[in-house]
């Protein structure tokens, strides 16, 4: 009984911060969508996304997302691979180096790839001096795809390698000894074991990229809109307009679930036996 009674009151701090923090915001996230500005029940919000170019904004950014996730994977994974077989030392290092971006300021981070990527900046300056030319970076889609991998790419790194970094190098001897080639080796022993990391970090870059804005405004330097812009401006911005901004805000979430379901469903088993 005693226990019972410690456990449910370690419980009630995280339960009060779930409420606070997390129910509450989505509840007037839930109402604002479904009311207008005089508070009676309205559909207005949800069907004036049909209007506009709102869904072609929700698919470049879904589009860059994508884009900016699977680069992360693509670099992160063969890294979390390389990593884990390092001695211990080496492998703290590495780590230590990875982490730092996390605790620069993040307003710090996205304005010095501004001073890289501007037409004046440090790329294209050693690319003036190569007589190379001047090639326009800054204020495209590929800078603030360059911004989401940069800030973004930890979070991919980070979980793959300690799932990695857990796998018994045994495993992979004995599928060497059993005949295995070094793909068969990855496809049965190393990836099947790795895909909890995959799928966590998959989730861990992919949301935040989807709902990002500050780094599109300034990489994008305000010549296309992400979602995040979007939401931000009827929050923030001049036209103030908390009931669509809920709106917006309500269909990128319910696309965010979706999303991590599917990713949950393709991890379903993962590391739990290898053929």
């Amino acid at each position: 009984m005693k226990a019972g009674l410690l456990q449910r009151a370690a419980a009630a701090p995280h339960i009060v911060w779930s409420a606070l923090f997390i129910l509450a915001p989505m509840v007037f996230v839930v109402y604002y969508t479904f009311t207008d500005g005089s508070g009676s029940p309205s559909l207005e919000n949800i069907t004036r996304l049909n209007a506009g170019n709102y869904l072609m904004i929700l698919v470049n950014s879904l589009c860059m997302a994508l884009i900016a996730t699977v680069i992360c994977f693509l670099i992160a994974y063969p890294a979390a691979f390389i990593f884990s077989r390092m001695k211990k030392k080496a492998q703290r290092l590495a780590i230590l180096l990875i982490m730092l971006p996390l605790w620069m300021n993040f307003l710090i981070t996205t304005y010095s790839w501004m001073t890289i990527l501007e037409d004046t900046g440090v790329i294209n300056t050693l690319l003036s001096a190569l007589r190379l030319g001047p090639v326009h970076m800054i204020n495209t889609p590929g800078a603030v795809i360059c911004g989401m991998v940069f800030c973004f790419l930890p979070y991919m790194i980070l979980p793959i390698y300690s799932v990695m970094a857990g796998i018994d190098p045994k495993l992979i001897e004995a599928a060497a000894d059993l005949g295995c080639s070094p793909a068969q080796t990855f496809a049965k022993v190393i990836w099947p074991l790795s895909l909890g990391g995959v799928i966590s970090g998959i989730t861990m870059v992919f949301v935040p990229s989807v709902s990002t804005f500050y780094i599109s405004q300034k990489l994008g330097g305000g010549t296309f809109q992400l979602i995040g812009d979007t939401i931000e401006s009827y929050f923030t911005g001049t036209a103030v307009n908390y009931h669509f901004g809920a709106a917006l805000s309500l269909i990128l979430m319910v696309l965010i679930l979706i999303s991590m379901a599917v990713m949950n469903r393709f991890g379903e088993g993962e590391g739990g036996e290898i053929r």
